[in-house]
């Protein structure tokens, strides 16, 4: 049947008008209180399930709508709405087989990737169904560790229970199990004679780490970190990075130390460091494969050391005329590789420094000289585009393609760089391409930490006292805190968020270390290995995308047993991580900061030694 336009009922007029007026009018009324409810609810920063159903605190997903700082109505609201949820938290012990769990490079999920270039030791983090939501118990016969600098040479056995690396690296003496400690003698494959002569030598070729012009260096394939552990006696700060491999703990071991180190491989994903970012990178017979898949891993450090930089090389191929007897294959065979060693490094813009016995050192062209020049796009290897850019490094594949310095820095360079300790006060020329800085903002934020360090200290005297030594500042913007601990005996790793404007460029001009991460997910690192954890506003920052309580639980992860955390937030949010983590087995006592006035308190935790019952 059809319809003419005479057989459609009138919209206005006539008999129905009228009633159907009354329901339209309610229905408005209706969906207008509604909308005033919803928004009454997302002000506060709660769910709709929130509002319905309030959970535990240890449950509770930090709304949306909260990375900026609220009003004065909000900040009196939300602490009413925080202290809503009271029902007592409590989390329990994970299995004893977790005492060393590391969420994003668990062993135990490692056949769930492929093998191309070993990239199953990269990160993968669990999904949320998959996430432990318990407490790392400490192994059996735990105790805190040996105060710095006792602990360069020496660790309790119980804290790192490992034979393995033991009885494999015993004959290069890498450590020795004495009673109920191991030691670190400071041996390794290609310093025999120790650690120190071997840095030794390679001050002689390298005169830029004795006067200050070398402060930052990366250890790729570290062992136990022994050559990090010298440098630090000479003024440089090492990142020693090593995967979670069949050596059971080399990072465990190394941390334990009190000596900076990461778990990381050079595999399909950048390292998690800006590009210019280390004035040396170091190699000890690595096993890094170096001049395969067209040198791509050469291309990763070619990306994160300064212009100028030094490339360290130990090992095969170097010094093969005398070494090749002891590496399994033939004088022919190494030479080859160590040709084609040089020809790639020539094509990428570094030159043989210098090279006596088993080092050989490499120099990255300290500016955009004529060689980057001839490199374009169809050229091997290959000239950089514009289309990603060279600092960012989050789950960002390795390129295969050279990244030459940019024309905008004049001061980036190696030599143009103030020596160390002068460059830790100087505004790096990087601060201006970070969003909302500037020289005279990193002036300010300079001064800003030496007063809140001050007042810490009268908070909690442990720190720069030999009771803390491995300190992670949460989320920093330009290492302010690192800097204002610079005199006392600790190193601090510098977290710079991956979703936020990344600064991290800016601590490594001033001669801190640090990583970009994002806290959504697990740190690399094993269990108790930082004695201080620090975070400024970072569930302010961050509550938008990360659940409190599984921040919360990877920071009782990482921190050792009987280390503290010091956690500067509004107070809404101070009350809600208060709650967790009496569930988490932490003492806190809350005070204000330095400023009476400011909005912000201060929350000092301290976690328990406990032994797991299991």
């Amino acid at each position: 049947m059809k319809y003419s336009k005479e057989d459609k009922p009138e919209r206005a007029g006539g008999a129905g008008a009228g009633s159907r007026a009354v329901p339209v009018t309610l229905v408005v009324i209706v969906l207008c209180a509604f909308s005033f409810y919803l928004g009454g609810i997302y002000s506060t920063g709660r769910s709709l399930l929130d509002a319905i159903q309030p959970a535990p605190t240890a449950l509770v997903t930090l709304g949306a709508g909260t990375t900026a700082r609220h009003s004065s109505d909000d900040d009196q609201a939300r602490p009413a709405l925080a202290a809503a949820s009271t029902a007592a938290v409590a989390f329990p012990e994970c299995p004893a087989d977790l005492q060393d769990y590391t969420p994003c490079t668990d062993p135990k999920r490692w056949r769930s990737y492929g093998n191309y270039r070993l990239s199953f030791m990269e990160r993968h983090c669990p999904p949320p169904p998959d996430r432990q939501q318990c407490l790392v118990p400490p192994p059996k016969g735990y105790k805190p560790p040996i105060r710095w600098p006792k602990s360069k040479d020496q660790c309790w056995y119980r804290n790192v229970p490992y034979d393995w690396i033991n009885s494999q690296k015993s004959n290069q003496h890498w450590l020795v199990k004495e009673g109920d400690r191991f030691r670190f003698p400071g041996g390794g494959t290609m310093f025999p004679n120790g650690v120190g002569a071997y840095v030794d030598l390679m001050q002689g070729l390298v005169p830029g780490m004795r006067d200050g012009t070398v402060r930052t260096a990366l250890d790729t394939g570290c062992g136990v970190a022994s050559w990090g552990g010298d440098l630090l006696g000479r003024g440089i700060l090492t990142v020693s990075l090593a995967p979670r491999d069949n050596h059971e703990a080399q990072v465990q071991f190394a941390l334990e130390r009190g000596i900076p180190a990461i778990l990381g491989i050079i595999s399909t994903q950048r390292l998690p460091f800006p590009s210019a970012a280390f004035d040396m990178a170091h190699c000890s017979r690595c096993l890094i494969p170096w001049t395969e898949f067209g040198g791509l891993y050469l291309l990763e450090i070619h990306r994160v050391l300064r212009p100028g930089g030094f490339w360290v090389l130990s090992g095969p191929p170097i010094n093969y005329e005398n070494r090749w007897h002891g590496w399994n294959t033939t004088a022919q065979a190494q030479k080859a590789d160590f040709d084609r060693l040089k020809k790639m490094l020539a094509s990428m813009c570094f030159k043989l420094y210098n090279m006596k016995g088993d080092i050989a050192v490499w120099q990255k062209s300290p500016d955009a000289t004529a060689c980057y020049d001839k490199l374009t796009p169809i050229t091997t290897p290959a000239k950089c585009d514009d289309s990603v850019d060279p600092d960012a490094a989050w789950y960002v594949p390795m390129r295969s393609c050279v990244t030459p310095p940019s024309a905008k820095y004049k001061k980036l360079g190696l030599n143009a760089t103030p020596k160390w300790p002068q460059r830790l006060t100087v505004a790096p020329e990087r601060i201006n391409v970070v969003p909302g800085s500037s020289a005279a903002a990193f002036k300010q934020d300079d001064a800003r930490w030496k007063l809140r360090a001050k007042h810490y200290k009268t908070l909690l005297p442990a720190l720069g006292s030999d009771k803390i030594r491995n300190v992670m500042d949460m989320n920093t913007v330009y290492g302010g805190f690192a800097g204002s601990l610079i005199k006392d005996p600790v190193w601090v790793m510098n977290v710079v968020s991956s979703y936020g404007p990344n600064s991290l460029g800016v601590v490594y001009d001033r001669g801190l270390i640090g990583v970009n991460h994002d806290w959504c997910e697990a740190f690399s690192t094993y269990p108790r290995t930082y004695d201080l954890l620090h975070l400024d506003d970072l569930f302010t920052a961050e509550s938008h995308r990360c659940e409190m309580k599984y921040v919360l639980l990877e920071m009782d992860r990482i921190l050792r047993p009987t280390g503290y955390a010091i956690i500067r937030e509004s107070t809404y949010f101070l009350d809600s991580v208060a709650h967790i983590a009496k569930g988490m087995r932490w003492s806190c006592e809350k005070h204000n900061t330095e400023n009476k006035a400011d909005k912000d308190k201060i929350l000092i935790c301290q976690k328990k030694l406990w032994a797991g019952k299991q």
